[in-house]
């Protein structure tokens, strides 16, 4: 009877990950990716920061303000489901802002590919 409730209970985790051959329909997940998830440092890469740090990312007439969704991991995140090319301004005070060059985000037949950045921040 566990396994009976156990196989039950992944079944919908299966069907949402994988692909019907038959006829070669795509069944994608239902979860939300973003395009960017960005790290900034203080000068290396052991010093993560997000308080005071602020991310926009501007595509064209585009643009949007990153947001930490977890205090703990320090990294911002933006661009959900929105394959661009993005400019990239990342400041804090006491530190040159800075701007990125274009940085492209794609997508599968599902989702955005996350393109990982990480920004070293250079003092005043």
């Amino acid at each position: 009877m566990k396994k009976f409730i156990l196989l039950f209970m992944l079944t919908p985790l299966l069907m949402a990950t994988t692909c019907d051959s038959d006829d070669n329909q795509i069944v994608c997940t239902q979860e939300v990716k973003a395009g960017l998830a960005v790290t900034v440092s203080l000068g290396s890469y052991s010093s993560i920061v997000s308080e005071g740090v602020t991310v926009t990312a501007n595509d064209g007439d585009y643009s949007e303000t990153l947001s930490v969704i977890d205090s703990a991991d320090r990294m911002f995140f933006g661009a959900w489901e929105r394959p661009g090319t993005y400019i990239l301004t990342v400041s804090k005070e006491g530190y040159q802002t800075y701007t990125s060059a274009p940085i492209t985000v794609d997508a599968d037949q599902c989702h955005v590919i996350t393109e990982l950045i990480h920004i070293p921040l250079v003092s005043n």
